[in-house]
């Protein structure tokens, strides 16, 4: 029989290069394996399930988010308070 091994939640975040509100986020919504508590204070995930999700993303294409609209701005780039009292 093979002993488990299981990673907290910051080894979980250094792995992956994401933050906690990101993971928590992908675990409500079904698309991270849900993590379990230890004790009272301390929450665990597999690292197995964990590589085994890291290796399904790897071979799905995320799509990047959209540019911001720049006409939505209230005011033009780099015309800030000190630029405005400067002159």
């Amino acid at each position: 029989m093979q002993a488990h091994q299981f990673l907290r939640r910051e080894q979980v975040l250094q792995k992956l290069g994401i933050s906690r509100t990101t993971l928590y986020n992908l675990e409500k919504a079904g698309r991270f394996p849900q993590h379990f508590m230890v004790t009272p204070r301390c929450a665990a995930w597999r690292a197995d399930e964990v590589d085994a999700w890291m290796q399904q993303r790897a071979g799905v294409s995320v799509p990047s988010a959209p540019a911001p609209d720049v006409r939505q701005r209230r005011h033009a780039p780099g015309r800030g308070k000190r630029q405005q009292a400067a002159a």
